[in-house]
């Protein structure tokens, strides 16, 4: 949004200069600007998003596909597991023959199979919810206002802590030191 925003000035700066006189609104302005640089208007834009602008929608795509791929993983190890504790009980191979029918190989691909139709299954079905999209959405718009810390300031706040921990490692050792001391002095050890 404030890419836009920055792309809509520096239009409107650009046609200012071109026509040598100034809108009456900056409403207008960025209107005309955008327009003389050959964008769409503003309305256009809003009801056609243009995916290499995603925002924070990335952000919850992305938290979808990684949430249907955990589930794909974790639901087809569960089903093999059933399935390979089934063919070692005698009595379910007695009633069900079916179970050993394939190698325990082939069992976990199939199972894997299984757990990627419920991963894709789970994922549409909670991406169509209304609840759960507006909750992911809201997230993905919190996180995006939030302010990063640069590489920088990083680096140097761990160099703080560890000089911090160092210091004060050093601080501790030596009043351990100093009360071992003062203790083997008074109970003469």
């Amino acid at each position: 949004m404030a890419k836009v925003e920055d792309d809509e000035k520096e239009l409107e700066a650009e046609a200012d200069e071109a026509e040598g006189e100034a809108p009456t609104s900056t409403d207008e302005a960025r209107g005309e600007a955008a327009l003389a640089a050959g964008a769409e208007p503003a309305e256009a834009r809003a009801a056609d998003p243009v995916p290499a602008q995603l925002g924070a929608t990335k952000y919850v795509h992305a938290a979808f596909f990684a949430g249907g791929i955990l589930i794909a993983y974790l639901s087809g190890k569960m089903l093999a597991l059933v399935w390979n504790s089934l063919a070692a009980w005698g009595e379910a191979v007695r009633r069900v023959p079916v179970l050993l029918r394939y190698a325990e190989d082939e069992r976990d691909g199939i199972m894997l199979a299984v757990g990627a139709v419920i991963g894709v299954i789970s994922v549409v079905q909670a991406y169509r919810n209304e609840r759960i999209r507006t909750y992911a959405d809201e997230v993905a718009a919190e996180l995006a206002k939030v302010t990063w810390p640069t590489r920088e300031t990083v680096v140097n706040g761990t160099i703080v802590v560890i000089v911090a921990s160092a210091i004060a490692t050093v601080y501790v050792a030596l009043l351990d030191r100093f009360w071992g001391f003062l203790t083997n002095l008074v109970y003469g050890a």
